[in-house]
Formats: C-alpha cells, structure tokens, sequence
C-alpha cells in the first residue's frame, strides 16, 4: 500500500500562504495535501481520491490526464472541468498540474485550481452518456470537430459519433439546437 507523499514543513508552508488554491496528489492520486484556499472551495478532502470531487462527466479525462503525469509523459495538463465541492455544488474550474519528481521518478502531482465564474456550471442531462456531456461542454464553447477531439484525445470520426448519439438523445438536428437545447435545461 501507498504510504503518500512527504511535503516538508518549509514547502507545505510556504504553499499554505499561495492564495491561488492548490493541491497535492501522491502517485496513487490520492490528495495527500490541499492548502487553505483549496479547502474553501472544495473542503478538507485530504486522504481522499481525487476522483471524488470530479463531476462525473468529467473523471474519464481526469484519469487519463493525471495517469499521463505519473507515467511522465506529459510534463504539465491544463484543462477545463467540473468540481464537485463537499456541499454538492458544481464549480466550474481550470485545472494546472506538473508531476512532482524526486530525480527521474515521478512521486506525485502538484496542481492549481482557477475558478471559471463566467461560465455557468452546467448538471448533467440525464440521457447523455458522461462523454456526451462532455462533448456537449466543448459545442458550447464553440469547439469545433477536430479541436473536441484534440482536447478529448479521440479521432474526428469518433467525436462526430458521438455528436450524431448527442443529436439523438436531445431530440435535435444541429449543433446549435444541442447547445440551446442544454441551456434552456440548465437555465
């Protein structure tokens, strides 16, 4: 088993003061140190996977970006996802992380969270598969085909599978009908 991660005293310290919120993950991505901005927003979720305060729709990509950064082939993610905070609500976030290293081997993952306050957190339509939400995130923000499948790390023709079974599922014939579609069910 795990024992996680050692912050020592002067770098846990000085991360406590950082007011950006901040976390730390050990190898196994269980949060091993968050500081107190981090905490405000999500609560004291130490000892606890990371997966438990990721929005369904968004911990498929959670775990390929963050298995990437242990494995050490990626050396920092950026992304845009949901939150989940104790209390249930869904913070619409970005998401920076580096994978910490002690000489070549990777023991753990540093990140920051930045709040999204200009995009409304949106709740899952429940017909839509988490990958469906997912794509349906990116539509909203204007993404095109071959940008959603950048992001989401799928082919072209995959995302366009996807969009035909989004098109399906919301009783709709075009990307902009699927996006005004989901903000009439989320205003």
């Amino acid at each position: 088993m795990a024992t996680g991660l050692g912050v020592d005293g002067d770098v846990e310290q000085a991360l406590d003061s950082v007011g950006v919120p901040s976390y730390v993950l050990d190898t196994t991505g269980v949060v091993r140190w968050i500081n107190p901005a981090a905490e405000r927003l999500l609560g004291n979720v130490r000892g606890r996977h990371f997966t438990s305060v990721v929005a369904p729709e968004d911990g498929r990509r959670a775990k390929e970006l963050f298995s990437r950064k242990v494995l050490g082939t990626t050396p920092a993610t950026e992304a845009h996802g949901v939150l989940v905070s104790t209390s249930g609500a869904r913070v619409p976030v970005e998401l920076s992380a580096v994978p910490l290293r002690n000489g070549e081997r990777v023991v753990g993952v540093f990140g920051l969270i930045e709040g999204r306050p200009d995009e409304p957190s949106t709740a899952p339509h429940p017909q839509l598969t988490p990958r469906q939400v997912e794509v349906l995130r990116l539509l909203e923000q204007g993404r095109s085909t071959k940008q959603i499948a950048a992001e989401l790390h799928l082919s072209s023709e995959t995302v366009r599978n996807h969009v035909r079974r989004l098109f399906r599922a919301l009783g709709v014939n075009s990307r902009l009908e699927a996006v005004a579609v989901a903000r009439t069910m989320n205003g």
